[in-house]
């Protein structure tokens, strides 16, 4: 087994207590940072959708992409690149979105959840496990979306560009925007406390590589442990903090609830849990990171990562506007609807054609 390594432990240990925090200052229960949920907000108070419980201008998407940014140029290690089948990038991310919207939550809310009792995480656990495994088969044949290309720097400062204009405008200009006034989109931390933590947690993992796909990955496929030992800090101070925390009411910070129900911002379908999930972890390998990675690459200057996040955000807007997205506080037989399980079928179906037709045997086949 590797090392351990303690930048990756010290980033998941600072993340948990930053997600703690935000929940403490106002977000969503067991959300103080849920990519998925919180491209979703964003895709609401654009409009993209009409889902009028969940719109709002997260700041933590702005400021992990602004911390990444910053880093990376600090380290050098900024680089305007893409090029790599971006069509296809944002079609993943599209399904990745859905997959994690039946499940109510990306990767990191799923440990979030987990570490404050929601056992229905675990369920969607073990299919995001199983997802990558299937991701990996393809990539030990070869599996590769091609390679990427060197582009100008103003490439690259694309995806930071947008969100940073959106940001001052929504601070400037809120009339412009759709904004909830119940649901989950009206529960956040303020805005400019969000966005510096959110800034500092970019940072963090940009220079930990903190991935919880390629955690598993790398479990998987080198017997590599060491970026899952950063989720396992997040789980363990979530746990912690839960705990201690929660029971003596810091902010609006619940306490640890172990079960399936009654959790927030939650539902208990099993199947649907186990398979939105399942089709989130295999569309994350085919891109090569989990929907936090692709914005921190995004920030790195990784245009291809930001086509992808594009594709999330797609994704959010197309799960809302068709009822794909779970639905929170139903019975379980409620929670997921048969638009969704079609779609979710679907999906598994066009990731096998995208594994497929990207080997290399399919490849020289095409040429």
């Amino acid at each position: 087994m590797k090392k351990v390594n303690w930048l990756v432990v010290l980033a998941g240990v600072l993340v948990g207590v930053a997600a703690l925090a935000l929940s403490a200052l106002g977000n969503p229960a067991n959300m103080g940072f849920c990519i998925a949920c919180f491209e979703r907000d964003i895709a609401g108070t654009l409009g993209f959708h009409s889902a009028a419980l969940v719109q709002y201008m997260r700041p933590e998407i702005i400021g992990l992409v602004l911390g990444a940014l910053c880093m990376s140029l600090v380290k050098g290690e900024f680089r305007a690149k893409g090029g790599s089948s971006p069509a296809t990038r944002f079609l993943l991310g599209a399904l990745v979105m859905i997959g994690a919207l039946v499940f109510l939550g990306c990767p990191l809310r799923m440990i979030l959840r987990l570490g404050g009792g929601d056992l229905n995480a675990l369920v969607a656990l073990c299919g995001f496990a199983c997802g990558i495994f299937v991701g990996t088969l393809f990539l030990k044949k070869g599996f590769s979306l091609k390679r990427t290309y060197t582009l100008s720097a103003a490439e690259g400062a694309i995806l930071p560009l947008v969100l940073v204009v959106a940001g001052v405008a929504f601070v400037l200009f809120p009339a412009l925007f759709k904004i909830s006034t119940e649901g989950p989109g009206s529960m956040h931390a303020p805005f400019f406390i969000a966005l510096l933590i959110a800034v500092v947690v970019g940072a963090l993992a940009q220079r930990s590589r903190l991935c919880m796909v390629g955690g598993l990955r790398d479990a998987m496929m080198f017997k590599d442990f060491k970026l899952l030992y950063g989720f396992v800090a997040i789980f363990a101070v979530t746990v912690i903090g839960k705990l201690l925390l929660g029971g003596m009411g810091w902010g609006k910070l619940t306490p640890f609830n172990l079960g399936f129900d009654g959790q927030p911002v939650a539902h208990s379908n099993h199947v649907w849990n186990f398979l939105g999930m399942s089709l989130a972890g295999w569309g994350s390998v085919l891109l090569g990171g989990c929907p936090l990675r692709q914005l921190i690459l995004a920030g790195e200057g990784n245009g291809d990562s930001a086509v992808t996040v594009f594709g999330m955000i797609a994704g959010a807007a197309i799960a809302h506007n068709f009822g794909l997205a779970g639905k929170a506080g139903v019975a379980a037989a409620e929670a997921v609807t048969t638009n969704a399980k079609v779609v979710l079928c679907c999906g598994f179906v066009i990731l096998l054609v995208i594994s497929l037709v990207n080997l290399p045997k399919a490849a020289k086949q095409k040429a």
